[in-house]
């Protein structure tokens, strides 16, 4: 059975990996950047990967050297590892989920993008949709789950049924995407909406004009959007998509 997603996810913009500003010494998924978030009445869309000790980090490179300057992989350290590692350019560290839910503590809607363990979108899923769901029990406010991998979120149906679920969605192009010709056009015609018990997706901004997402629309599907950076391109794509998840400029909002 479905679960509808919340209508706060609808009516405020979604800061893409938290309000971040790297100048303003708040990293993409950091507390500060959540916090931000939340002081503005913003959604929040955050990243989680799995941890060694099979806990949700919030972070999204598969690799620590982008964020961190340290080399090495997210999977390879304990979730105590990597509270220890400072984020670039500030006095952050990569916080847990139970930390995000701490801060957000019901206010805002949160949409956590679950990143699959090896860039396949393969069924080999499992321990970090667990981790989610059960960071998630008893967690009092607004959140909802997604994933590129349909697997993934079709696993967090039978996990956390009352946890709205959607698909992360794109045009699956070559230049983009590292995987044979055959399984990119098939996730582009988004097959598993039904299958994996989604109530809605977030699009590619660049191709919310393709059919299969008109179909959605049509048929009920909530549409969410990523990644809008600016007011122009985010009254554009709110001709489609119910809501915008964005980054670079301050939408408004009614609350």
């Amino acid at each position: 059975m479905k679960a509808p997603l919340p209508t706060e996810f609808l009516t405020r913009p979604i800061a893409h990996r938290g309000l971040h500003d790297t100048s303003g010494g708040r990293p993409e998924n950091s507390r500060a950047a959540v916090k931000a978030a939340v002081e503005r009445g913003y959604g929040i869309e955050i990243d989680v990967q799995l941890t060694s000790d099979r806990r949700a980090a919030v972070f999204h490179d598969y690799a620590l050297e982008r964020l961190t300057g340290r080399e090495g992989l997210v999977r390879e350290h304990s979730m105590p590892e990597l509270a220890s590692i400072a984020l670039t350019g500030s006095n952050e560290t990569i916080p847990y989920l139970a930390d995000v839910l701490g801060l957000v503590a019901g206010r805002v809607p949160l949409l956590i993008e679950i990143k699959d363990p090896d860039g396949t979108f393969g069924p080999d899923v499992g321990p970090l949709e667990g981790a989610v769901a059960r960071t998630l029990e008893g967690y009092n406010g607004p959140a909802a789950v997604m994933s590129f991998n349909p697997h993934s979120v079709a696993a967090m149906q039978a996990l956390a049924p009352g946890v709205p679920r959607g698909l992360v969605t794109c045009a699956f192009r070559e230049t983009e995407w590292s995987m044979p010709k055959a399984r990119r056009a098939e996730l582009a015609g988004i097959p598993d909406y039904e299958r994996a018990g989604a109530s809605f997706i977030s699009h590619d901004v660049r191709d919310l004009e393709c059919a299969r997402v008109l179909d959605l629309r049509r048929s009920g599907a909530s549409i969410l959007c990523w990644t809008v950076r600016s007011a122009e391109e985010e009254r554009r794509a709110r001709a489609i998509a119910a809501n915008v998840t964005f980054e670079g400029y301050l939408p408004l909002h009614a609350d």
